[in-house]
């Protein structure tokens, strides 16, 4: 923390899942973390966004800002020791994220068969990681920071936001829970799958349940790719790609319109016109990188590789510290209508 900084600009934080590449934004909440310029009311996530929301938050409660890193990083540690040997990557794959051939082959039977066949006793590394590693009583009662964990319902396509008075163990796997891959998640006899299929990440509730005007997207999807894709399996790479980034981005386009709506009344304004004006966007994403993985690299959990993408969001994270930082409170630093509108 930067000595005689005694005030810490607020952000509420929006982080989207992209599994393995979650390591990314590892990277820079530990860059943040240690800067101490930036403070956090709250965090919204998807899936790997959820996990480190979650981590971030028992981090904090438990140890403070060191705490919280350290909490970040035994999560991830966790993550690339729970993989099977011979599955977390190919040989010199580190770079790229290259699969291993065990787990080519287990995402090809994922095709033919489903999880509840392949994983018939609902196998989950996951689930003892974050059982072990996170007290959600405790978390419940008394986190520093507001969460909002994005689910969707597997029967209605409904997004469901669990908030931090409701977080368990099965809302943040829910979060997580790819169907092809997980068994559904029950809670309350309801059943519930990634939420990235319905939100990734959720960003209204940051808009309208928190009191900060600056919102700092956290994307591990690239807004725009170098190239269409013509194989087969780029095709339904794409086709994934898409379809857990359509809803954040039709969101996002909401709100530009909204914004561009609201300058254009010169009537007294409302309450909603107020926030729209004053709401602050800002953005760290990893386009660059993200762009020369193959969307399989999402799954592959080997040490080296996970550490890459953290050092990566290291990297972003201090870039836009050092230029745009002085922006908090003050104005957006990334022009939200030339992104989304």
């Amino acid at each position: 923390m930067f000595p005689g900084l005694r005030n810490p600009r607020p952000v509420g934080l929006a982080l989207q899942g992209g599994g393995a590449h979650g390591a990314f934004t590892w990277g820079v909440l530990d860059a943040l973390l240690e800067d101490g310029r930036v403070d956090f009311e709250a965090v919204s996530g998807t899936s790997a966004g959820a996990m480190n929301a979650v981590v971030l938050a028992h981090g904090l409660l438990a140890g403070g800002r060191e705490g919280a890193r350290e909490a970040l990083a035994r999560f991830w540690h966790a993550v690339a020791a729970a993989t099977p040997f011979g599955m977390s990557s190919a040989p010199n794959g580190v770079e790229n994220g290259g699969l291993a051939p065990a787990l080519k082959m287990m995402l090809q039977w994922a095709q033919h068969f489903s999880p509840y066949e392949l994983n018939p006793f609902d196998i989950n590394p996951l689930r003892d990681i974050v059982g072990s590693q996170i007290d959600f009583e405790r978390l419940r009662a008394a986190s520093p920071l507001r969460l909002f964990i994005a689910t969707t319902h597997a029967n209605t396509g409904k997004l469901r936001v669990f908030h931090t008075h409701e977080l368990t163990a099965d809302a943040l796997l829910a979060s997580a829970c790819l169907p092809n891959l997980h068994h559904t998640v029950e809670i309350d006899g309801e059943p519930y799958w990634d939420g990235g299929y319905s939100a990734n990440p959720a960003v209204f509730p940051l808009f309208y349940e928190c009191r900060t005007r600056d919102i700092l997207l956290v994307l591990l999807s690239p807004l725009l790719r170098d190239r269409t894709p013509r194989t087969a399996t780029e095709i339904r790479g794409r086709a994934l790609d898409l379809a857990f980034t359509a809803t954040f981005l039709r969101e996002m386009r909401m709100y530009a319109h909204a914004r561009a709506f609201a300058r254009q009344d010169w009537l007294p304004l409302g309450r909603l016109e107020r926030r729209l004006r004053s709401v602050r966007f800002h953005l760290i994403e990893a386009e660059e990188l993200m762009s020369q993985l193959a969307g399989e690299s999402r799954l592959t959990t080997s040490l080296p590789f996970l550490e890459m993408l953290r050092d990566r969001g290291r990297q972003r994270a201090a870039a836009w510290l050092a230029a745009c930082h002085h922006n908090l409170g003050r104005r957006s630093s990334v022009d939200i209508d030339a992104l989304f509108y």
